[in-house]
């Protein structure tokens, strides 16, 4: 059977573009690309105690065998969303298969007809895609600009109907761009329009705050969000996601959301693997500070090899420098990785034409001298 020619097309346009996507292979390369920001997914020891919780509890089922509302809502659910709620300070907590099944689910469920949906225009694909999916209105707003975000509350309707509720969306670390919004003036502003404030915080957990609990928490804001979205796939090095809110965000999420309602929920060992890793985080320091200090070392090396004025200014675990164009991005990109540092190449339409970088990656188990090295060498190839 012929393939489609227009699909064809879009297919050669991106090998024109130099932007044609492709699955790696492994290369074993010194880590400076994953979101594994704590080591977690490498851990021996929450493997070894996911294996051993699993077994002292008598579960040996390899999967969930239905949505949760049909017969895949096993015990280890509840456990785990109550540990979860407690441990980031909120009314409640629901499991979702994926960051992307988590944003997807909230926006298209919750944000009605007639309401108003503002979001940063680097918000991550998943919040987008959610949006399109919603019958409410969606405008964006200019980066982590607050004065436009107030301008759209603001800008009267053409239908002289005030919408009935608006929602901000935003990420407390913005993935491509590693930097973060001033969270206590946009919740400021959120509570001087009545707005409801929805935070995706999924490279932030694992990052952020005494325990790794997120930026939200470490500025004492949580009580002032209307939801919270944690993605474990970066800082906890496992899969899932959860959306913290109120009991009834709960309730409506499990009555109305649909990338819940008609999945299979996650396997016991999946939710193990959360619980697990939880509570990992919240006894474990020493990875967090060993990450914290591995930042503020690879922005001091930054700024002494006078690379700073490419980089965009972050103090996260993401750290992007700007080198426009597919094809030059990747050459470096490509030189890095010969000399044994797995750095990627993010490429147009990813980000838009013009904005194409480098994405480092950093994480508690990235050495000095890793560092340092990788740092001189990018000196020595854009200089």
């Amino acid at each position: 059977m012929n393939f489609p020619k227009n699909l064809a097309d879009k297919l050669e346009n991106r090998r024109q573009n130099k932007s044609l996507r492709v699955l790696p292979q492994p290369k074993h390369l010194i880590d400076f690309s994953s979101n594994d920001y704590i080591g977690f997914s490498k851990s021996e020891v929450i493997f070894d105690a996911t294996h051993q919780f699993l077994l002292d509890h008598k579960i040996k089922s390899n999967g969930a065998s239905g949505s949760r509302l049909i017969s895949g809502n096993h015990k280890l659910y509840s456990e785990t969303e109550d540990f979860i709620a407690k441990f980031h300070q909120s009314e409640s907590a629901l499991l979702f298969n994926s960051g992307y099944d988590a944003n997807v689910g909230f926006f298209s469920a919750v944000p009605q007809k007639g309401d108003l949906i503002l979001y940063d225009e680097l918000c991550h694909a998943s919040i987008r895609d959610g949006i399109q999916l919603s019958n409410a209105k969606s405008y964006k707003f200019k980066h982590n600009d607050f004065e436009d975000l107030e301008r759209l509350i603001l800008k009267p309707t053409t239908s002289n109907q005030q919408p009935t509720t608006i929602y901000i969306a935003t990420e407390t670390v913005f993935s491509m761009d590693g930097d973060c919004p001033n969270m206590e003036e946009l919740v400021a502003l959120s509570e001087k329009h009545n707005c409801y404030l929805v935070v995706d915080e999924a490279h932030a957990l694992g990052v952020f705050g005494e325990k790794g609990e997120g930026l939200i928490q470490y500025l004492h804001l949580q009580e002032k969000i209307f939801a919270r979205i944690m993605t474990f796939g970066k800082g906890l090095g496992c899969h899932g996601a959860v959306v913290l809110g109120s009991d009834e965000l709960k309730s409506y999420l499990v009555n109305f959301s649909r990338s819940f309602i008609y999945t299979t929920g996650l396997s016991p060992h999946s939710v193990a693997t959360i619980l697990v890793g939880y509570q990992h985080l919240e006894k474990d320091k020493k990875a967090l500070e060993s990450l914290k200090e591995n930042i503020v070392f690879f922005n001091q090396v930054k700024k002494m090899l006078y690379l700073n004025p490419l980089f965009i200014r972050s103090k996260s675990a993401i750290q992007s420098v700007i080198i426009p164009g597919n094809e030059k991005v990747k050459g470096i990109a490509a030189a890095l990785q010969q000399n044994g540092f797995d750095v990627k190449a993010i490429l147009s339409p990813t980000v838009p034409e013009g904005q194409e970088r480098l994405r480092f990656c950093l994480h508690n188990y990235n050495s000095k001298e890793e560092m340092t090295q990788v740092l001189t060498l990018l000196g020595a190839l854009v200089f």
